[in-house]
């Protein structure tokens, strides 16, 4: 097996290793339904879903890659490649945006130097749109490493940022 790296929120995860992935795999297969746990289970392990775990996934289910593509790319949870080492998601849907979340969105591009849906080059953010966390009543809202944040507004987003610069 691999060495274990950092990861997201002080996670842990293996570098790519099919063999891994294979026994990520296998220990799923008995379940009803189980690409969904699969595909959890190997971004549990690697902090992502690698593209070469598509054709191995589409092997053991007996279904063609395309489909397995399609149920990554559907879910944005899903990753393509390592998040940082925090995860900050700003809410995008529309009563967000109308309670002022395009500013704040603003706000936190200039201030970590990210677009949306980019990680800093050094690991440590990844700044993500998300299309609604389910606080509309609380607009605008954001994730920060899986905590929600509702009535977000400038004071509590730098207090966000700066809770991941400790």
């Amino acid at each position: 097996m691999s060495v274990k790296q950092q990861g997201t929120r002080g996670a842990t995860h293996v570098p790519w290793d099919e063999e891994v992935a294979q026994s990520c795999i296998r220990e799923h297969l008995d379940r009803e339904g189980p690409l969904l746990p699969i595909l959890h289970a190997l971004q549990a392990e690697f902090g992502y879903i690698d593209e070469a775990a598509e054709p191995l996934i589409a092997d053991a289910l007996n279904i063609t890659r395309a489909e397995v593509h399609g149920v990554v790319t559907f879910y944005h949870d899903f990753r393509r490649e390592p998040a940082g080492r925090h995860v900050l998601k700003l809410c995008r849907a529309e009563a967000c945006q109308a309670a002022g979340g395009d500013p704040l969105a603003a706000h936190a591009q200039a201030r970590l130097g990210l677009a949306l849906g980019k990680t800093a080059i050094d690991g440590s953010v990844s700044l993500e749109p998300v299309y609604c966390l389910g606080l509309c009543a609380t607009a605008p809202s954001a994730m920060l490493d899986g905590r929600v944040v509702g009535r977000l507004d400038r004071e509590r987003l730098d207090a966000l940022l700066a809770e991941m610069q400790r």
